[in-house]
């Protein structure tokens, strides 16, 4: 199921980042009268899929917005319940990534989650910091505006340190700041369940991405999904502001 990439401008040879705004578990399940839980449940089987055909699918960096700033507002239960699942999806999926090559990252604040949760989370990323095959990173409690303040804050905290100049303040500094420092933009975001918006996710990472909305409902989203909206963006062309030659 590989596909080639045959003159995709600003696509790294060693493979893609796919961002994935993973929306419509709780409509899924809705729709056949179970409750959301049942859908986020589904939708981490559609991740564990995912994450093992990014291989085959040139994919080398996986980011996935698991939970946003502003999912606080939704009932106590279904938070606990994603809570729960993404500690679950850990414990079980940590022997699969090691053996798949997958290393794992945790993106957002993690001030607001609870410290078992912290805890795991570092166990995590400790425990797949040697694979390199297929990067995990897993947006959770993140939102983009939020990110971008944590940067800026900790970039003032320098420049009072004396650690940095205001005068050194660039694109690339600032990009240095953020959580996803170790990673390269992405070069595509797809958005599931009909949802045209980009709800606070990634908004510096992704100034030239490519975006890609699809009615499918992410409990639906199949790697041949995945592979249907790779081949028609290999038919994009790129030009990140420049014009054709």
């Amino acid at each position: 199921m590989r596909i080639d990439h045959p003159g995709l401008c600003g696509v790294p040879a060693s493979g893609l980042h796919v961002a994935v705004i993973m929306d419509g578990n709780g409509r899924w399940a809705s729709n056949r009268g179970w409750p959301r839980l049942v859908g986020h449940r589904k939708g981490a089987e559609r991740v564990r899929e995912l994450v093992a055909a990014c291989p085959d699918l040139g994919i080398r960096y996986l980011t996935l917005y698991a939970f946003s700033t502003e999912n606080w507002k939704r009932s106590t239960e279904e938070v606990m319940g994603l809570m729960s699942l993404f500690a679950r999806y850990i414990k079980r999926e940590a022997a699969r990534m090691n053996h798949e090559g997958v290393r794992m990252r945790v993106i957002g604040d993690r001030t607001r989650l609870d410290a078992k949760l912290i805890g795991l989370i570092d166990w995590i990323e400790r425990e797949t910091a040697g694979n390199d095959r297929v990067h995990l990173t897993v947006a959770m409690n993140y939102g983009g505006r939020n990110e971008i303040a944590r940067a800026t804050g900790a970039i003032a905290r320098d420049v009072a340190a004396g650690k940095i100049r205001a005068e050194e303040i660039s694109d690339a500094l600032v990009s240095r700041y953020l959580d996803t420092a170790v990673l390269p933009d992405p070069d595509l975001v797809v958005r599931t369940s009909g949802e045209t918006r980009v709800s606070n996710f990634l908004l510096w990472q992704a100034a030239y991405a490519e975006y890609v909305f699809t009615p499918v409902l992410w409990p639906d989203f199949t790697p041949q999904t995945m592979q249907t909206i790779l081949d028609a963006f290999a038919a994009r062309e790129r030009r990140f502001g420049g014009v054709v030659a």
